[in-house]
């Protein structure tokens, strides 16, 4: 099955109010031709799963630059001021994890788990509100699982039906969040015809891609 669309088709669905989650790492390894896409939309008030907020004008760093973001949901935003300056201004609500379990979260948001148990954060500000468990005589506090209506993710590599393989930063959440998502956007740096790709180095499987966009296309 052929799953290359153009990008305005890829992104026809995306609503004002949608959770998007966003792969790479500080704008490494993010889908660049995507974000800018959403960009010229103006989809509002997005909920964000990412790594960072990027940096300014950079990755996931344009969304809040124009704008459009109204909850992140990520590991840090101190590079980017446009996010601190929102923050502060109480126009943008933030929740923000250790980056360990900010990724088993959407791990476990795509593999049908419920939430994880970890001790990061017990003591902190991070457990008020939220359940803890004991195991073992060890406490645990308990996160959700993280899912969303879109991801939006980048590989090095990916054949027409959306298998793909990734290259350094790219790998950052990019597996997880596609699996974590109703529905997945695939920016390949190059696109490949379907059997080009060797089994053992394909890193996303094709059923959980639902359009390929190559970068820099229309």
């Amino acid at each position: 099955m052929n799953k290359v669309v153009t990008i305005e088709k890829a992104i026809e669905n995306i609503h004002d109010g949608a959770t998007i989650m966003i792969s790479g790492f500080g704008g490494n390894g993010a889908p660049h031709t995507v974000i800018e896409a959403l960009v010229k939309k103006n989809v509002k008030d997005i909920t964000l799963i990412c790594n960072d907020s990027g940096t300014l004008d950079f990755g996931a760093g344009r969304l809040f630059t124009n704008k459009q973001v109204k909850k992140v949901i990520c590991s840090i935003i101190g590079p980017n001021p446009e996010s601190v300056k929102q923050h502060s201004a109480g126009t943008l609500e933030v929740e923000l994890y250790p980056q360990g379990s900010l990724a088993e979260m959407i791990r476990a948001g795509g593999y049908g788990l419920g939430g994880i148990i970890t001790r990061s954060g017990l003591g902190t500000l991070v457990e008020e509100g939220k359940q803890k468990i004991t195991i073992k005589g060890e406490e645990y506090l308990v996160e959700e699982a993280l899912k969303a209506d879109f991801a939006l993710i980048y590989a090095s590599v990916g054949d027409t039906a959306g298998n793909c393989k990734y290259y350094g930063s790219a790998h950052a959440h990019a597996p997880s969040m596609a699996a974590a998502a109703e529905y997945t956007i695939l920016e390949v740096g190059q696109l490949v015809e379907l059997g080009e790709l060797e089994p053992q180095e394909i890193h996303t499987q094709q059923v959980l891609v639902d359009a390929v966009v190559l970068r820099g296309g229309q």
